[in-house]
C-alpha cells in the first residue's frame, strides 16, 4: 500500500530564486524553487524511517535508477545507515545495486525504456529489493522496469520515489514510498535533469521556456 505523499497544489507558485542560492549559470532558466534542498532532506529522513520500520530485521538490496536517482538514493541510504547505528533492537543489512535506463529526450517521454547500464540483475534473486527513483511521471517506465525485475525472482520489490507527477495520462501507478506529489510541470535539480543539464542544482525547480530552448537537443533532419 502506498504511503501518503506531500501534495503540492497546481496553483502553488513556489519560492523566488532570489531567496535561495542558485548557480548563476541557471538563473535565467528557472521559474521558481519548487522544493528547497532542506525540505527534501527532512522528507527523505521520514521516508527512511518508514522503510526501516517496514523492513525491520531483513536484508535489503537498494537498487538505484541512474542517473536522476543518485542524489535521492545517496541521501536515503545515509539516513538508513544512521538508523542502523541508533536502533539496537532493529538492524537492516543494506546492499547496493544499480541500473540505468533511458526514456527521455527533451521534455517528452519516448514511451519505452532501454536498459543501458547496470549490474547483473540475477544478483537480486531471493532478495528484498527497494527500487529508488527520482520521479514517477506517467508510471509506464516504472511498470516496465518492475516487469523486468520480476523475471529475476526477487523475494519482494518495493519502490521509493522522491516525486510523483500529476499527469492526465498517468497509468495510476503509485510507489510504496513517495516524497512529494507535484504538478504537471517539468522540474529539474537535485540530480533531475533536462537533457543532462541542471543535475548540479541543489533545489528542485521549475524550468522555464528560456531554459528549455537553451538546452534543447537539436534534431537531425535528413
Amino acid at each position: 500500500m502506498s504511503k501518503d505523499c506531500i501534495k503540492i497544489a497546481d496553483d502553488y507558485t513556489g519560492y523566488a530564486l532570489s531567496n535561495f542560492c542558485v548557480p548563476r549559470h541557471y538563473e535565467e532558466d528557472l521559474e521558481n524553487v519548487l522544493i528547497p534542498w532542506g525540505l527534501i532532506q527532512d522528507r527523505t529522513e521520514r521516508l527512511a524511517r518508514d522503510i526501516f520500520q517496514d523492513i525491520r530485521d531483513e536484508p535489503l538490496t537498494a537498487l538505484c535508477v541512474l542517473k536522476g536517482g543518485y542524489r535521492f538514493y545517496t541521501d536515503l541510504l545515509d539516513k538508513l545507515t544512521t538508523l542502523n547505528r541508533f536502533h539496537a533492537s532493529v538492524s537492516v543489512q543494506l546492499h547496493v545495486d544499480f541500473i540505468r535506463l533511458k526514456s527521455y529526450e527533451n521534455d517528452d517521454s519516448t514511451g519505452d525504456i532501454r536498459v543501458i547500464g547496470g549490474d547483473n540483475l540475477s544478483n537480486l534473486r531471493g532478495h528484498n529489493v527497494l527500487v529508488v527513483e527520482d520521479i514517477i511521471d506517467t508510471g509506464r517506465t516504472m511498470s516496465r522496469l518492475l516487469a523486468i525485475l520480476q523475471k529475476y525472482e526477487p523475494k519482494s520489490v518495493k519502490v521509493a520515489s522522491l516525486l510523483v507527477k500529476r499527469r492526465p495520462d498517468s497509468t495510476g501507478y503509485r510507489p510504496d514510498y513517495c516524497g512529494f506529489e507535484v504538478p504537471d510541470k517539468f522540474v529539474v535539480g537535485y540530480a533531475l535533469d533536462y537533457n543532462e543539464y541542471f543535475r548540479d542544482l541543489n533545489h528542485i525547480c521549475v524550468i522555464n521556456d528560456t531554459g528549455k530552448a537553451k538546452y534543447k537537443i537539436q534534431q537531425n533532419s535528413h
